[in-house]
């Protein structure tokens, strides 16, 4: 991600002032795997929860906002993220992908519309090498079904009986698959399929730089992917 952000920073003509390799080193941003940039006085952190905290502290000492597209946080990086975003802008997402966060959306309606008869069973695959699972988009999909549900949808794996109300999830993994989520609707008779598909790591970064300009001299506050698109 970080390669892929500074290739399309560059391609935007935005100034980029550095990047953190996975050992901490400072890297042009052609280096393999730079993690961490700024871009547009935003530090944007695609790295991983452990290095999260040096992050976050990194940008509260500069007074700089942050954009954190990092996955597979654990309730205490989510209190980490509340308290830093007391003194800065933070934005923190699962998916910095335009089409998934319209997705999210629609899921949300679909869910409000159905009603709980309808089984929600949400199905994402990701390369070989992707660790969390089920994805944090998957699970951003789910929390938008859950809030079109009033909020009390139970969240489940993919085993067992199905039950009225849950959200179910299912994660495979294989070869270089930037990331595919389905979320499929069933009922008796029909059923309706809301997805998207990633071709690339660039839709990820592209939507990054644009989140990361839209928060740049925002004040203090926790912001989302909604909060630059507008929905």
């Amino acid at each position: 991600m970080g390669r892929a952000i500074a290739d399309a920073a560059t391609a935007q003509g935005l100034a980029i002032a550095g990047g953190v390799d996975r050992d901490g080193a400072v890297l042009g941003f052609h280096a393999d795997d730079a993690a961490l940039a700024t871009a547009s006085d935003v530090l944007i952190d695609f790295s991983a929860p452990v290095a999260l905290p040096a992050h976050l502290e990194a940008a509260r000492g500069a007074g700089t906002p942050i954009l954190i597209g990092t996955t597979g946080l654990q309730p205490a990086d989510h209190a980490l993220i509340d308290a830093a975003a007391r003194e800065v802008a933070v934005l923190q997402t699962a998916n910095t992908s335009i089409g998934v966060n319209l997705l999210t959306r629609l899921v949300e309606e679909a869910a409000r519309r159905l009603g709980s008869e309808w089984d929600i069973e949400i199905v994402e695959m990701h390369h070989r090498h992707k660790v969390d699972a089920p994805s944090g988009t998957a699970l951003l999909l789910g929390a938008a079904a859950n809030a079109g549900r009033g909020g009390a949808a139970e969240h489940r794996g993919h085993d067992g009986k199905r039950e009225e109300g849950g959200i179910y999830y299912a994660s495979l993994r294989g070869g270089s698959v930037a990331g595919d989520h389905q979320v499929v609707f069933a009922t008796e008779g029909e059923r309706i399929e809301l997805g998207h598909r990633a071709e690339h790591r660039g839709i990820f970064a592209t939507g990054a730089l644009k989140a990361a300009l839209w928060l740049a001299g925002k004040p203090a506050g926790r912001y989302a992917m909604r909060d630059v698109l507008g929905l």
